[in-house]
């Protein structure tokens, strides 16, 4: 829990959330720790679960993949068996980026990332199409991004 962590727990939290790739000694520097005490509290904090992953966030644009629609979707039936049957389908579509389950007038969310309209109209037709159980879709494409935070989680500094 999060009221487990001191000072400098949440401190190597947010360091590494901003930079993921830094050294141990400029991790260290940051939090004001030396090294090893520094790496132990990594290394305890990563086995916790609390450092779910590194990873390279890349520039979208660069990759031809900076055509981002939000898509409603209804299913026919929101029996958990359904519920999970869509859930487990959108795992495989890479161009899914994110999935969300909602209360409301509509089921999920999805966040998709293509190259551009007609590449996501391929993929709304030949795929999202296809999953199990969509009743009906509504999709919403983004005409500029304001904000966006990968991943980002906001820790307290006490």
């Amino acid at each position: 829990m999060l009221e487990d962590l001191d000072m400098f727990d949440r401190k190597i939290l947010r360091a590494m959330q901003a930079d993921g790739r830094l050294s141990i000694s400029e991790l260290s520097e940051q939090v004001g720790l030396s090294k090893t005490p520094c790496l132990t509290r990594l290394r305890r904090l990563e086995s916790q679960g609390y450092v779910q992953r590194y990873k390279g966030v890349l520039d979208a644009s660069k990759i031809r993949q900076d055509y981002v629609t939000f898509v409603q979707v209804k299913l026919e039936s929101t029996h958990r068996r359904h519920l999970k049957a869509f859930s487990d389908a959108v795992q495989h579509v890479p161009q899914i980026q994110s999935c969300h389950m909602m209360s409301g007038g509509y089921d999920f969310l999805l966040k998709i990332r293509t190259r551009n309209m007609r590449a996501y109209r391929e993929l709304l037709g030949d795929v999202v199409s296809e999953l199990p159980g969509i009743a009906q879709t509504s999709t919403f494409p983004v005409m500029e991004t304001v904000k966006e935070v990968d991943d980002l989680l906001v820790i307290d500094p006490d």
